[in-house]
């Protein structure tokens, strides 16, 4: 049975990953179908958290608009997700950066960059 649900995973996970970590600033391109029109809309935020392994794994974005703190789950996988381009590289200590959702301000968009 383990094996069969692995052989299955394997066949439908992507085949080339996006190489970004934790507190990288990305654009998420995301297709969105509304009636029968498909479109893609562009989710700018950083990567707070990413977890999960194969098939399962997904990372959460998180970005301030009008002044209020959003975030959104995406499978990495998920045909839906078009590609995630990388704007800004992060240099962090930590794996989950949930610690951004209490500041508030320009501080909730901070996170050092990587140099080099």
């Amino acid at each position: 049975m383990r094996k069969k649900i692995q052989e299955f995973e394997d066949k439908h996970v992507k085949s080339e990953k996006p190489d970004f970590g934790i507190g990288d600033t990305v654009d998420v391109h995301f297709r969105i179908t509304e009636g029968d029109k498909t479109r893609i809309q562009l989710f700018t935020g950083i990567v707070i958290s990413r977890k999960g392994s194969g098939m399962r794994e997904m990372f959460t974005v998180r970005r301030i608009s009008y002044g209020e703190g959003v975030e959104r789950v995406f499978p990495l996988n998920s045909p839906l997700v078009e590609k995630v381009k990388i704007k800004k590289r992060g240099d962090v200590r930590r794996a989950k950066l949930y610690y951004l959702r209490q500041r508030k301000g320009k501080k909730a968009t901070k996170v050092r960059e990587k140099v080099g």
